[in-house]
């Protein structure tokens, strides 16, 4: 299963300059609307320095790091939930992904046009939030008929399923994010099938002409609503961070402490994506490699294994496993055997974020 982060905004805000930086690929980013109309999809390497790390000390010769899909999505616009823009058609690829980057621009540039004549950050990002709203009000509502055609006195899932469908509905017409709305896990699994926009996490990336901003108020707004939706705020200047995708690792980070930051923002992107989805990161490492692989929170011992490999699932036995911070403190596999640090876990053990785990099944 490949973990999706969709890149949205209005049309010229830099979400294809984004995709490219995040992903060095070579998307269009030409100065006029909808230059994306096929959404561009790249494979993310997930910067982690524990696996250099861990390879420094057992002298791997290969590091294999963890992906996550990002795709580049066009831009929408007013009425795009009436269809404006193609924006039936854009928001059905939203739809498709896990969590969203919604890019907004704060940028000044005279030679990249706004599409409505005057960069103001706030009212973009409620233009796009409310054709979200508007989107998934008309999806809830169409599906709310459907049940209610359905429905009869013996099927209480079908009762549950408008209870919760009425909630969406009310809070939708408030132009409410329903990430806001407090739904239970049985309530959320009687409505996932419909792939709700607005239920989705996300991460607003303020598009900046300079990373260290002045104080700004429209800034302070935008955490603001962040804050509100429990979401995600890095304020970085895509085209700053796109100079420094060709550099290798010791070289961007000199360029990015040319520029003032502490860490790359794509780094950052990155990672905030890998915490929006909840996924954890756990490793199988020898002298041949290091690899990190990706699995959500709560996955178990067995589901992971088969990440690995389908007969490692079918044969499952027990793995053996091993802290990061243990192999870390006590500088490897030998000493760890030594003092009794490796455990012994069941199919039913649930991954921990750094586990290193070997594996034993049989077929």
């Amino acid at each position: 299963m490949a973990f999706k982060c969709g890149i949205i905004g209005l049309p010229n805000v830099g979400k294809s300059t984004l995709f490219n930086a995040l992903t060095k690929g070579c998307a269009a980013t030409e100065n006029f609307p909808f230059c994306t109309i096929k959404p561009n999809i790249g494979m993310v390497p997930i910067s982690d320095d524990r696996l250099y790390k861990i390879a420094d000390i057992i002298g791997s010769t290969r590091i294999v790091k963890t992906c996550i899909e990002f795709v580049d999505i066009a831009g929408l616009v007013k009425g795009a939930s009436q269809g404006e823009g193609l924006g039936n058609k854009f928001l059905n690829h939203i739809r498709d992904t896990d969590a969203i980057i919604h890019v907004v621009r704060f940028f000044d540039d005279p030679l990249i046009t706004h599409i409505y004549g005057k960069i103001q950050p706030v009212n973009d990002i409620e233009i796009i939030n409310i054709e979200l709203c508007l989107s998934d009000l008309f999806l809830c509502e169409s599906q709310m008929i459907k049940v209610k055609k359905r429905i009869n006195l013996e099927n209480s899932l079908l009762k549950k399923e408008i209870l919760i469908l009425e909630r969406c509905i009310s809070h939708l017409k408030e132009f409410n994010m329903l990430r806001t709305l407090i739904i239970s896990s049985e309530e959320y699994l009687l409505i996932s099938h419909l792939r709700l926009i607005t239920l989705k996490p996300v991460m607003y990336v303020i598009n900046t002409n300079n990373p260290l901003y002045d104080d700004n108020k429209n800034i302070e707004k935008i955490y603001n609503i962040a804050k509100k939706e429990n979401s995600k705020v890095i304020p970085l200047s895509i085209i700053l961070e796109a100079d420094s995708i060709h550099l290798n690792r010791i070289e961007k980070n000199k360029y990015i402490k040319t520029l003032g930051l502490k860490k790359s923002g794509l780094d950052t992107i990155a990672s905030l994506g890998y915490t929006l989805l909840k996924l954890h990161t756990f490793f199988t490492a020898g002298i041949k490699e290091v690899k990190a692989w990706t699995i959500s929170k709560g996955t178990t011992a067995v589901m992971a294994s088969g990440k690995i490999h389908s007969d490692f699932k079918k044969g499952f036995i027990r793995a053996q496993v091993i802290s990061y911070s243990d192999f870390i403190k006590y500088k490897g596999f030998k000493k760890v055997k030594a003092l009794g640090k490796i455990r012994s876990e069941g199919k039913n053990y649930c991954i921990q974020d750094g586990d290193i785990i070997n594996f034993l099944f049989n077929i």
